[in-house]
């Protein structure tokens, strides 16, 4: 295929070797003598899309979307192929972060995805195609956390579990997130693909707290879940559904515990014999002694969370208390 009258070639070995070297650098953080290495390759290169697409990533892995935008329209404009480049992914990707809609919906069906409404859909809002649940590592650089949220895109998942404060994210947020899967959760027998979030895209205004439950058994608890569902907001077990992993666990393919089977795995770094996110024992399996004293973490308005849980205790006030309400993120 030519590109404005020029036939492509492979790249030299120069670029090749400018190329290793800047990603090497990314891998150590050291954007900006990769970014130097990489816009010496795209000048050795200036026709291959590679080039440019090499330094959209880096302008992705900066948040600089305005400069990824650029390069990733350079990239897609010298494709020798049709769809299902990753380029389109990628500039799909910087669209969505900068709510460039017109352009992410182009990236999106030039990739090959098929969009509500074809090329004649909605260009100005937001991309709409409901992809289903999916497990998401927020904080992937720091003290990550797989959560699970509803994909609302190929690049925004709204988050729908409550995440632990050390994550810095709240139940209702919805965070742009990478394509390439990064390990598996495995639930009801089916492999779901771990995204890693890049950054907040929408913050949620519904904070976060932390109760001590005596729930006397798991359908007081569940009580508490459908009560807090029921007004529109969230609360969540953290002593069943919280698991502490070492990273290489985190990031390869696991099993969720389901709350209804016993399960402690072997890299499961938390404490069986205790109650609160340190817990890592399922008390589903009849052979499990039922924690009373559960840490649940509840997503609601300041100014209705302990209306809510001083109703709960009121419909059965002898196997339901609560204590230590603390607001945490």
């Amino acid at each position: 295929m030519r590109i404005f009258h020029r036939a492509r070639h492979r790249p030299s070995a120069t670029w090749r070797q400018t190329t290793d070297r800047a990603f090497t650098l990314i891998g150590d953080g050291r954007f900006e003598d990769a970014g130097a290495l990489l816009v010496m390759a795209a000048d050795l290169e200036p026709w291959l899309s590679d080039s440019w697409f090499n330094l959209a990533l880096l302008h992705k892995f900066r948040r600089d979307w305005d400069q990824a935008r650029a390069a990733g329209l350079r990239a897609v404009a010298l494709l020798d192929r049709e769809q299902g480049a990753p380029d389109w992914w990628n500039l799909g990707i910087t669209a969505t972060a900068l709510q460039d809609w017109p352009l992410a919906r182009r990236a999106w069906q030039a990739y090959g995805l098929r969009l509500p409404g074809g090329a004649g859909g909605p260009a100005d809002g937001p991309v709409d195609l409901d992809l289903g649940t999916t497990p998401v590592r927020l904080s992937p650089d720091g003290e990550s956390e797989v959560v699970w949220g509803r994909r609302l895109d190929p690049a925004r998942i709204e988050v729908l579990s409550i995440p632990l404060p050390s994550s810095g994210r709240r139940w209702g947020e919805v965070v742009l997130h990478d394509g390439a899967p990064h390990g598996e959760r495995v639930a009801d027998g089916v492999a779901y693909p771990v995204f890693d979030e890049i950054e907040l895209w929408a913050p949620s205004p519904v904070p976060t707290f932390v109760v001590l439950l005596q729930a006397a058994t798991a359908a007081d608890r569940d009580a508490l879940e459908r009560f807090v569902a029921d007004a529109g907001y969230a609360a969540e077990d953290w002593t069943a559904s919280v698991r502490l992993l070492c990273r290489a666990c985190s990031e390869s393919r696991m099993a969720i515990d389901d709350g209804h089977t016993a399960h402690h795995d072997p890299h499961d770094d938390g404490d069986p014999l205790h109650p609160g996110h340190l817990s890592h024992l399922s008390q589903g399996s009849a052979g499990s002694a039922w924690l009373v004293e559960r840490e649940c973490g509840i997503a609601a308005p300041s100014g209705l969370v302990r209306t809510l849980l001083d109703r709960w205790v009121a419909a059965s006030p002898a196997t339901r208390a609560y204590r230590d309400l603390e607001e945490v993120c």
